[in-house]
């Protein structure tokens, strides 16, 4: 097994975490040290402008080739930190990148980061781009983690659920059988945190406490929820833009009120969701697992109990760096990192790119490696 430092940075544009997983991409061995780097005030502001700005941008633009080039940085120090932290000179990192679209439909997917940067500044090789195969085959791209959480899981009683409330919300459903559902359900932090920063000019709503002061206006939550994504089958999956017409929506509405429509509306699009089989129980990562509004309303609106994934002895902030150093060594194996009832793929499929720097040798030189065909 191969010690592998797991990188993500989520919709929520807050920073990057980084996990060190040890894993072969079927075996789980030691998990952790974990940790986060924030992203600067200046360079969220930035990151959270290239998402409106991607639908016309170029690879060559300037803005987006700075901020590029900064959140690697950013990455590069995060790796720095782990590996002083663990102690350890892992084999690999999985670089998940930033996403800043998503358009499945339109066989588009964009994660930035600079994994030849990554790869010299930290004398590593990098596995990334683990979205594109899957687009380009007509998949959904999203959500990667489930079969991470599958192999978490593989011994525990089931049907359970994992739900990851970051930028975006997802599930991941494992049935009895072994069977494995997935989709993205709607809106997760991101409007919540857009509408906070709006109006208090904190980037999140701090334990839900403008949410709990407000009152949800029933009328604009079910108009936004008669939005035609909700009648599509799983699998599918967003972009962390697709919902923001409701800030339109909610926009007369007062600072509190508006974040309890809100709030409101990734609750009850969690709840809506139409799942084959019925969990005997919920497990919540991400961060909106710390507003206590949306978990008391996914508690009050779910026939079954709903706990942080703490409840399993995983770290929440964690899991999807753990994932994407997990999902690293599958690319590496070429085994599959999504499946039919995970994103629509047509068939299991592998993905991801491997990049190494001069000074990097490609892993199955340096680590004894059958080489990828």
């Amino acid at each position: 097994m191969l010690n592998i430092i797991g990188l993500m940075s989520g919709t929520s544009l807050d920073g990057v975490d980084a996990a060190l997983i040890e894993t072969d991409g079927e075996r789980i061995g030691r998990r952790g040290p974990v940790l986060t780097v924030p992203y600067s005030e200046d360079l969220r502001a930035r990151l959270r402008k290239l998402l409106d700005l991607a639908p016309s941008l170029h690879a060559d633009d300037t803005m987006l080739r700075q901020a590029e080039h900064d959140l690697t940085i950013r990455h590069v120090e995060a790796v720095q930190q782990l590996c002083q932290k663990a102690e350890i000179q892992p084999d690999l990192i999985g670089f998940h990148g930033q996403t800043i679209l998503h358009a499945p439909h339109e066989r588009r997917t964009w994660q930035i980061g600079d994994a030849a940067l990554l790869s010299r500044k930290t004398g590593l090789p990098v596995v990334h781009d683990f979205r594109s195969a899957d687009v380009a085959a007509g998949g959904q791209g999203a959500p990667l983690v489930p079969l991470y959480h599958a192999a978490l899981l593989k011994n525990e009683l089931k049907p359970v659920a994992i739900l990851n409330i970051g930028g975006v919300a997802n599930i991941t459903l494992l049935g009895e059988n072994e069977a494995v559902y997935a989709c993205d359900t709607g809106p997760g932090n991101a409007l919540l945190d857009d509408w906070a920063m709006r109006h208090t000019g904190r980037p999140y709503d701090e334990n839900g406490k403008l949410a709990r002061k407000g009152r949800v206006e029933g009328a604009i939550l079910e108009s936004l929820l008669a939005d035609p994504f909700f009648t599509l089958p799983p699998p599918k999956s967003l972009d962390r833009l697709t919902f923001h017409r409701a800030m339109r929506a909610v926009e007369h509405l007062s600072p509190e009120d508006g974040a309890a429509t809100l709030a409101a509306f990734t609750i009850e699009a969690i709840v809506r969701t139409p799942m084959p089989e019925k969990p005997r129980a919920w497990f919540v990562g991400g961060g909106g697992r710390r507003n206590p509004v949306l978990m008391e309303g996914l508690a009050a609106r779910l026939a079954a109990p709903v706990s942080a994934v703490e409840a399993l002895e995983w770290d929440g902030d964690g899991l999807e760096a753990e994932c994407f150093g997990f999902l690293a060594a599958r690319c590496l194996r070429g085994l599959a990192i999504s499946q039919p009832f995970i994103t629509g793929v047509p068939e299991a499929m592998s993905g991801g790119r491997l990049t190494c720097s001069d000074l990097t040798p490609p892993p199955w030189m340096r680590y004894g490696i059958t080489q990828p065909t």
